[in-house]
């Protein structure tokens, strides 16, 4: 004959303890869990924003970029190519190619042209982590990679995790070009 056991797993031992059985059940299951938790962890610190102060740090493609990149024509930055014989600087862009109230991405900079013949250069890197912003549109700057938002008009943010404005850098109209100042 069988002997059926009918009580619950706890009251084996009389301790209330799990039968060894159960062990093995018991740490799969804090493995997943903990597993979880951790996976959890990464995906919110990726999203979370940085309240730091510092100026340089480390972007979303593992490579530094700083808050505040240096202007167009300086020694440390500026766009490829060379300025006209006028004395101009580097060319950025045909004025023709920059939309009233909208504005275009070329090279390193976006251009905009929030009222008829008023022209601005920013930085296309975001100040939030260091991606490029990919759109100009309803007279924001869009980045892709957190949603943050920028005004056409000074560079400033207007939503997002972006707290600090694209760099400026100064242009003017030179004939049919908008070129660095």
């Amino acid at each position: 004959m069988t002997d059926v056991q009918t009580r619950p797993d706890t009251d084996l031992t009389g301790t209330g303890e799990q039968p060894a059985g159960n062990a093995a059940a018991t740490s799969r299951r804090v493995v997943l869990v903990g597993a979880g938790a951790l996976g959890a962890g990464c995906l919110l610190a990726a999203c979370g924003t940085d309240s730091s102060t510092s100026s340089s740090t480390t972007g979303a493609n593992g490579g530094d970029f700083s808050n505040d990149p240096a202007p167009a024509g300086s020694s440390t930055a500026g766009p490829k190519g060379g300025g006209d014989s006028s004395g101009g600087g580097a060319t950025l862009v045909a004025v023709a190619d920059v939309p009233e109230g909208g504005g275009v991405i070329k090279g390193d900079y976006v251009i905009t042209q929030p009222e008829a013949g008023t022209y601005k250069a920013f930085s296309k890197i975001c100040t939030h982590q260091g991606c490029p912003v990919n759109k100009v549109e309803n007279g924001q700057i869009k980045c892709p990679c957190h949603a943050s938002t920028f005004s056409i008009e000074d560079g400033s943010p207007t939503g997002g995790p972006a707290t600090k404005a694209l760099a400026e850098t100064k242009v003017k109209v030179d004939g049919d070009n908008v070129v660095s100042a």
